[in-house]
């Protein structure tokens, strides 16, 4: 990352507790705008790289279109900023947990880059070990983080002893 995206809201991401989140979440939800601002949301599975970038991929699951066709896609090649949200959601509201990342997404054009993501993402995903995968049918994107926030009790500093 350039020193002029940089954020102190990235000094999350020393700590364990944020990282173990982010690297064990099995979902995340993309935000992403037309360049005329028209919003899209959709689930995906991801990979964060522990430093400050989070990968996905277009995968082999159903869907209308293909590639770089998707919806999504076309809203990032128009307007490359998204936010992404990581959340944790049980009936115990003291155990809610979210973390909001907000990016500039890119498509991966390296091929080692590429490489290391999608082994990283069918390390975590089976599923994505069955799937043949390429550059040429299934586009993968990096977002570099440029904000974080994370909100819940998890993320708290422990208290202090009495």
């Amino acid at each position: 990352m350039s020193a002029k995206t940089l954020d102190s809201s990235l000094n999350s991401l020393t700590d364990h507790r944020v990282l173990d989140f982010l690297r064990l979440a099995r979902v995340a939800h993309l935000a992403t705008s037309s360049a005329d601002g028209a919003p899209h949301n959709v689930p995906l599975c991801f990979w964060f790289d522990d430093v400050a970038r989070l990968y996905f991929i277009v995968d082999e699951k159903p869907k209308r279109h293909a590639g770089t066709g998707l919806k999504r896609m076309r809203n990032i090649a128009e307007n490359p900023r998204v936010a992404i949200v990581v959340d944790h959601y049980e009936e115990e509201w003291a155990h809610l947990a979210y973390v909001l990342i907000h990016g500039e997404a890119e498509m991966v054009d390296d091929p080692k880059e590429y490489m290391l993501a999608l082994r990283n993402l069918r390390d975590k995903y089976p599923q994505y070990r069955a799937m043949v995968l390429n550059p040429e049918r299934n586009p993968m994107v990096r977002v570099d983080v440029t904000h974080l926030h994370v909100w819940g009790a998890r993320f708290k500093p422990p208290e202090p002893a009495a």
